[in-house]
């Protein structure tokens, strides 16, 4: 496996894996894709990519084929993501395909992008999972933590890295 940045090319890329992380518990999220770039809610994570701040890493398998993608972006506090912080904080995105979780690709995936916020000056990254998506261990394991709960009712929970002391 092969851990690369994410450039300019690889917005349909992120797009299908945002469809994934979207849809991660009923497959492949292909039928979300077409999707991600019509709901302004999920379109604001790859729309224009890369915008100034952003940065992502993919990982490929054999023949560059394409087993996941983490990526951070800003937000505003009028267009906030899901994650939303602050206006300083960026906001995770990550999605491994189907067939290749369980195999420490999303370790991979989120270790890079963590050491790439590290190298930045970044302070603390932020992203949103629902309670019972399996990835929030991943996720414990690398150290985010669950900030006060949403609202009664809502599956998701905001979760923040601290990546500087004091």
């Amino acid at each position: 496996m092969l851990v690369r940045r994410a450039g300019p090319g690889d917005q349909p890329i992120l797009e299908q894996m945002l469809a994934l992380a979207a849809n991660w518990r009923h497959g492949d999220g292909s039928g979300l894709r077409a999707g991600v770039s019509t709901d302004a809610g999920l379109a604001r994570y790859v729309t224009g990519w890369p915008r100034s701040g952003d940065a992502g890493v993919v990982a490929e398998g054999a023949g560059g084929h394409c087993l996941g993608a983490a990526w951070f972006r800003l937000f505003s506090a009028d267009e906030p993501g899901f994650g939303f912080v602050s206006p300083t904080t960026p906001e995770v995105s990550i999605a491994v395909v189907p067939a290749a979780r369980g195999n420490g690709i999303g370790t991979a995936l989120l270790t890079h992008l963590v050491e790439e916020a590290r190298r930045q000056d970044i302070g603390q990254l932020s992203l949103s999972v629902e309670q019972d998506n399996p990835a929030r261990r991943l996720y414990s394991r690398i150290g985010f933590t669950p900030l006060a709960s949403r609202p009664s009712g809502d599956r998701a929970v905001t979760m923040l890295l601290a990546l500087t002391s004091g």
